[in-house]
């Protein structure tokens, strides 16, 4: 198994991949839709949302999804998917909406999946419990089992290392039923690597990147441990927190090597 972790803005990344080089993408972008239009978020895990970004702010930067940026990064997402692959990409109510229809320009949507979290957060009007997880494909691809329903139950994160943390159930789930082991999975918002740990343990090859320096020294020390130890350390024990540093990139693997 190759990995291949580095900091990066999410488009740039792509563009330095070759075309046709990766055989699954499962991500789960950092969508600005309902925050900036709705400004809501503040809490004692992820702060306030005017804060996004800053230094010492505890929510983190955000890619602009207007439909425009958007339609670049699904365009390079085709670009450097194989033929006959498939493609997850997450999304809340609000980028659902807005963004969907761009999806379908670019893609084959097959369905639209709904995460139930099995417990209620934040809303206004009323509390939400899911999120979407858009599912669509280049070319023609089955899926590795066909009783799998469209509404997958796992239980949301409580307390997590990183804002928004999802599951890496619910990426497991995504690479299980869509990859072979040996396949390249690619995530562009890397966020905590949880994307990066399913991988693994489906016995596949990783490429990730995050603008974000802290993500970047968080997945990285998780991969790390989960290759010497074979268990996810985010939930093995609390990772120590991290310091902001320089730009960086990190190969766990030589470069020559991951494609």
């Amino acid at each position: 198994m190759d990995i291949r972790i580095e900091q990066q803005d999410c488009i740039v990344f792509l563009q330095s991949l070759p075309d046709d080089s990766v055989d699954l993408i499962v991500t789960d972008p950092a969508y600005s839709g309902m925050n900036q239009h709705l400004m809501l978020g503040r809490g004692r895990i992820i702060g306030r949302y005017a804060d996004a970004g800053a230094e010492g702010g505890k929510w983190f930067s955000e890619f602009h999804d207007d439909p425009e940026n958007y339609r670049i990064f699904l365009k390079e997402c085709r670009r450097v998917l194989r033929n006959n692959r498939h493609i997850y990409i997450m999304f809340d109510s609000y980028s659902l909406l807005s963004l969907g229809s761009v999806v379908r320009e670019v893609f084959d949507v097959k369905s639209i999946i709904v995460w139930d979290k099995k417990s209620v957060g934040m809303g206004h009007y009323f509390r939400r419990r899911h999120e979407f997880i858009l599912f669509s494909s280049k070319g023609k691809r089955p899926v590795k089992r066909r009783d799998i329903p469209d509404v997958w139950m796992i239980q949301r994160i409580h307390g997590s290392t990183y804002p928004t943390q999802k599951p890496v159930e619910l990426f497991a789930q995504m690479v299980n039923v869509s990859a072979e082991p040996g396949f390249v999975v690619c995530d562009p918002f890397l966020g905590s690597g949880s994307a990066a740990v399913a991988a693994l343990k489906c016995g596949c090859s990783f490429l990730g990147c995050d603008i974000s320096t802290r993500a970047v020294q968080l997945a990285a020390e998780r991969v790390r441990f989960f290759l010497e130890h074979k268990v996810d350390g985010f939930k093995a024990a609390k990772t120590a927190p991290y310091e902001e540093g320089p730009t960086q990139e990190l190969f766990l693997f030589e470069k020559k090597d991951v494609y």
